[in-house]
This record gives structure tokens, sequence and C-alpha cells, in this order.
């Protein structure tokens, strides 16, 4: 389940009680929900998505947040894949979600690939693009010509492209300076209404948040050539069971959670035509994988025999690999397997 489905089940939620007379709201659109860090839950398991459409209901439905949750929280906690719902605070709802559904999302991730965090079912909304010049102008169109559909949101059919008529002139000096693949790292993580700092040359080190990035993929690459090489496969499992310490529990779970954000970073990179949210996530991605891959190794160590755990990292860090192949494909990066 990721944070975009678990958004559904609490629109539906939402919806049951105004049929049902318990609540008098507009149905909200969107809502709004969170995959805390993995350094704030517990070993035995802590929270996964957290929500505070309550809070913002409450108002308008004449009741407190407390009372709101309550109501939302007898519907949410029938919902498959959900073990538990707590209120906490002023009205937050606090969610933990079964072994079964983390699993069930990694083993989903796989079995999308490429697919994985492309809108489905959504109406395509026009973008009007401003005509403009320059090179930044030019990269950001046509990373957007694949975040907009990607994100749920479309040109409609005879209408105005997305992509600058012509390709600004500074383009091929740009990438004769840093490559291809940096240069549009460093125009599309910059945000549309900061300063681009152009670095003099690309460093091939992991300081560098594009190298840092591709490096990562190329290590989830190798891993599964590794443990080809050593005759397993991956399975999906629980976090829980393939990390025993609170350090490595923390680990997998920042991991899970990036896996799981990637769908609904994309839906508003999107929505507010901004690239530099993909390439911030890929960022974090990475980041949590490399930690992950460090302190709960995929691969068996020494004389150590492949088991289950060893298969069901290794499908955390091909989902990861899947998370970053999809966002540089956005971004127009390349996604090298070997570095």
């Amino acid at each position: 389940m990721t944070p975009a489905e678990f958004s559904r089940a609490v629109i539906c939620s939402v919806r049951g009680a105004v049929e049902d007379g318990e609540l008098s709201v507009t149905v909200p659109e969107r809502v709004v929900v969170r995959v805390p860090g993995g350094g704030s839950n517990g070993a035995d398991g802590g929270v996964d998505f957290a929500c505070g459409v309550a809070m913002q209901m409450a108002k308008e439905a004449g009741r407190s947040p407390l009372e709101v949750a309550g109501m939302l929280r007898k519907r949410l906690a029938g919902v498959p894949g959900v073990a538990r719902v707590e209120i906490a605070g002023a009205g937050f709802l606090n969610v933990t979600l079964t072994g079964g559904a983390r699993a069930g999302l990694v083993r989903s991730v796989l079995a999308q690939g490429p697919a994985y965090g492309n809108a489905d079912g959504r109406g395509p909304v026009e973008f009007r693009a401003v005509e403009s010049a320059g090179v930044r102008a030019a990269v950001t169109a046509e990373a957007l010509e694949k975040i907009l559909p990607a994100g749920g949101v479309a040109t409609k059919p005879g209408g105005e492209t997305v992509r600058p008529r012509e390709v600004a002139e500074g383009w091929p000096l740009l990438v004769s300076r840093l490559g291809a693949d940096e240069a549009r790292w460093v125009l599309l993580r910059t945000a549309q209404g900061d300063a681009v700092r152009l670095p003099d040359r690309p460093v091939q080190r992991e300081s560098n948040a594009r190298f840092r990035v591709q490096y990562a993929y190329a290590r989830t690459c190798a891993m599964t050539r590794n443990a080809r090489d050593l005759g397993f496969a991956a399975e999906p499992a629980d976090i829980q069971e393939v990390g025993g310490t609170d350090t490595q529990s923390h680990a997998l779970r920042d991991l899970y959670a990036a896996i799981a954000e990637y769908p609904a970073t994309v839906e508003a990179a999107a929505r507010h035509r901004a690239p530099d949210r993909v390439a911030r996530h890929l960022e974090v991605t990475a980041d949590a994988w490399l930690r992950c891959h460090d302190v709960c190794p995929p691969l068996p160590v020494g004389e150590e025999k492949p088991s289950a755990v060893h298969r069901g990292r290794l499908a955390l860090a091909e989902a990861a690999g899947t998370v970053l192949a999809n966002g540089l494909h956005l971004l127009g990066i390349s996604t090298p397997d070997r570095l």
C-alpha cells in the first residue's frame, strides 16, 4: 500500500461518513498522507502513515478534530492491509500497516517496473506553456513532457506543446562542459525560483548528488547480478523480518518510506510543474538505499549462506533501483548499471 492508495482509502471513509450522516462536510478531492522517517519508529513496528485530515475538516463539520478522527478511525481500521489506526495529538491519524501490506508494496513495485509511479485513470488537464527561451526553459519543458502524464496531468489533444519550439543555443556548449547528465541534473535539481549555480566541472564522487543517485542505482544492479551468481533471487518480505537491530529497522523503514512516497512525489511534481521535486526525492532514495546497504547487506558475507533475510533485502534493493531508474528517466538522465 502506498500513501496515494491510503489517501484514497481516507477519502472513501470520509465519503462513507457523509453518506451515513455522521459528518456534514465537503468530501475532499485530495488528502495529504505523510510517511514518517524510520528514526521515529520503534524496531518492533511504528507508524507507517500519518494524516491530519480530521483537523482540516473539523471546523466545517462543527466537531472537534478528535471527534472527526474517531469517526474515521473506525472506518479505516477495516481497510485491508491496515494493522491499526491510532489518534495522536490534536487529531492526527497514525497508521501501522500489516507486514503483508509492506511486502505487498515491494512486490507491486517489482511487478510494475518502469510503470511504477505513473498515474492510473486520471483525466487529462490542459497545460499551457509560456513560450520562453533559454537552456533552462528548454530542459525543464522537456522533463515536464514526461512528468505531466506520469503524474496524471497531460496536454489535451490539439493543445499547446510543453516544449519550447527551438532548442536553446547554449545547450551544446553546456553539454561539452558538464556532460548531458550533469547539465540536466543541475538545471532540474534547482527550484524554479532559485538561481542555477553551474559547477566548473562534474565530479564523479558521492559528494555530487547526481553521481550519488546514479551510483546508488548501479549498486542495486550489482546486487542483482551478484545474487544471481550466488543462486538466489529477490523475495519481498516484511521489513521486520529482514532487520533485527534498531539501526537496521530504522534504515529499512527510511528506504521503505522513500519507495512508497515516489508516486506521490511524481504527482506533486506534475501538479506544481516542479521537476526539482523528483530530483530531491531521488537523492533521498539513494541516500536511504546506501545507508541500508551498509547496515543490512543484501548479500551473504563470508561463509554465510543465502537466506530469506537476504532475499527480502534484495527485493527492497531492487525496488529502490526501480524508483531511481524511473525518476532518472523522467528527468532525461541516463541509468548506467555499472559505474
